[in-house]
Order: structure tokens, then sequence, then C-alpha cells
């Protein structure tokens, strides 16, 4: 949902109030929030930050509502019209706060939810902000304290494309994993079942990353080496049976300039997911060529360019194989 179209349709901010080890309470707003330019800025910020963090989860709601009752709650109030979004708000809340409870680390603040639509989407954003103290500088120029809703440490939130979920998709749910102790609470509260088809994961990260040393404009050899460090890292993953982090892959391999690859996995239409085993089958294009014609099938390791193996000629459009072996010379001299 590009943020500049999303609008605001229903918006309460409840407080849930917990010190860490201690027990959870709520603090609940009666009635609606108005929509004002604050709040529009309010959830504007909360949504590009959102958009900005690496590491989201992705799912469904799981079928056990009697345990996970938000996929319920949602239902009355979209479908069957059976409760207002205040009424939803609170239930929610209620949910959260036995969830929280349960997470000793965990920690309270101001919990907003909200109903985002523009044309082609509709969405209920579920965020918990906290407050930092900063400083700030009066009219009389004096320095003094100023707590402000910290947007930076954003860590807590979630996302359900009320469309795709009506729809049947297979995965319509999104979640900050970040630590994971706070992912699990808030990934329960949602009633979130993780989907993760690590072939289908790989695959769209594989593409990524050759769509961002396109748009790089790298010279040969230096697409080899970024596509032979992404491939060897990720297949040594996929050995050890070891989850990926986007933000690791992106200082792996682009050392020089991580920040750039950090962007372009953070493109919000990709849904890059995070935490999932890579599938080492769906690497091989990293390194390897692989294509066909109506007669003849070719496949070849990128280094094969580079050492002089395998040629293009642009000028004949052809392609010359070297070190042909002994029993493809054979098959081909008894045609």
């Amino acid at each position: 949902m590009s943020l500049s179209e999303q609008s605001i349709t229903h918006l309460v901010v409840h407080k849930l109030i917990k010190d860490q080890h201690g027990p959870a309470s709520v603090s609940l707003r009666q009635g609606m929030c108005p929509v004002t330019v604050s709040a529009q800025r309010l959830v504007d910020d909360i949504s590009q930050h959102y958009a900005d963090k690496l590491g989201k989860g992705y799912g469904r709601f799981e079928d056990d509502e009697a345990n996970f009752p938000v996929p319920r709650l949602v239902r009355q109030h979209v479908l069957e019209q059976s409760i207002d979004f205040a009424a939803l708000s609170r239930q929610m809340m209620e949910h959260l706060r036995s969830r929280m409870e349960a997470e000793q680390l965990a920690s309270g603040g101001y919990v907003l939810i909200a109903r985002l639509r523009n044309n082609l989407s509709d969405s209920l954003l579920v965020a918990i902000i906290t407050e930092a103290l900063g400083t700030a500088i009066t009219e009389n120029l004096e320095i003094v304290d100023s707590v402000h809703l910290d947007f930076a440490n954003l860590r807590v939130a979630g996302r359900v494309d009320l469309l795709a979920w009506q729809n049947g998709a297979e995965r319509y749910i999104s979640f900050l994993k970040g630590r994971s102790d706070v992912a699990q609470y808030f990934k329960l509260f949602l009633g979130c079942n993780d989907v993760v088809i690590a072939l289908k994961e790989t695959q769209k990260l594989v593409k990524t990353l050759g769509h961002f040393a396109d748009t790089q404009g790298l010279a040969q050899g230096a697409r080899d080496e970024l596509m032979q460090r992404a491939h060897g890292y990720l297949d040594e993953l996929g050995e050890s049976s070891t989850p990926l982090s986007l933000g690791e892959v992106a200082e792996k391999v682009w050392p020089d300039a991580p920040e750039r690859l950090r962007r372009a996995f953070d493109d919000a239409t990709l849904d890059l997911a995070n935490g999932f085993v890579p599938d080492r089958r769906a690497i091989r294009p990293l390194v390897r060529f692989k294509a066909n014609a109506p007669q003849w099938k070719l496949e070849f390791d990128r280094a094969s360019l580079r050492s002089g193996a395998v040629v293009y000629d642009r000028k004949s459009d052809t392609v010359i194989l070297s070190n042909v072996p002994e029993q493809l010379k054979r098959a081909l001299m008894e045609e």
C-alpha cells in the first residue's frame, strides 16, 4: 500500500502497562480516535518505519480460534459486522495482555490499532510504540528534556492484508521478527501460522540478487564475484540448516556497501521473508547458466566464462566450448 494513498478508516490507541518480569494490565481508550492531521502523520510514520524494517515474518491465521481468537474477531468485524472497531480493539487488547504477561522480558507501550484502505488495499495495522527521552530547545533557548514516541526502535508490529485474507491467499499476515521472544508472543497474539516455503523464498531472493547486480551496473567480473559470494554463503546455510538473516546476507554478499543491498531487500513489493533455511537447489542459478532451445540444452558454471572454457562470440552468435571430454567427442564423431 502506498503511504501517500492510504487513508485511515478506523483508529484506536490503547495503553499496555507492563514492566519486565511483572504483570500486565491495560488502559483502554473510550471510543475511536479522530482522524486528524496529527493522527494521519502518526500512522504514516509508523507505516513507513514498518515498511523499512528488514526481518519480517509472514503467514496466515491459525485454524484454532479457541486459542487464537484474533481471526474470529477480525471475521466478526470485517465479514459479519457483528462488532464495531472499538469492540474489536478492546478484545484484541485483552488477548494481547494475556500473551504479553506470559513473556517475562516483554514491556508495555502504546498500542495503535488502525484499519487502512485505498482503492486496491484494505489492511489492519497493529503496532506497540514506546517512548524515549530526548532533548528540545524552548522559545527562550533553554535546553530541556523532551519525551517523544520512539519510531526508530519499533520492534513489535504486524499487518493483516484483509483483501488477501478474504481471497484465500497463501499468506496475508506480516510481522516484525525482531528478537525471537518478542516475535513469538506477538505472533501468537495475531494467531499467525508461519508460512515460509523455502524453495519459493529462495527463488525470490536469487531473483532479487540478480536484479540488484543489474541495477548496480557491475562489470562481469564484479557481478560474478557477487553471485559467487552469495552462492557460497547461502549454500553453507542450507547445508547446516541454518535460517538466514537478510541483514547478514547483505553484509556477507556485498560487504563494501551492504546498505545498498539491504535497501533492495527492503522493497515492500517483494515481501522477502526472513529466517528461512535456503533451498540449495534454488541457489544454483547464482553460479550456473542454464538455457535451452528446441534442439539443444546447455548448462555451465559462470566461472567457465572467466576461464575461457565457454566463449560466446557475439559476431557469429555462437557459443564455443573448450576442453570437450573424450566421451562427448566420440559421441559427436559418431553422428
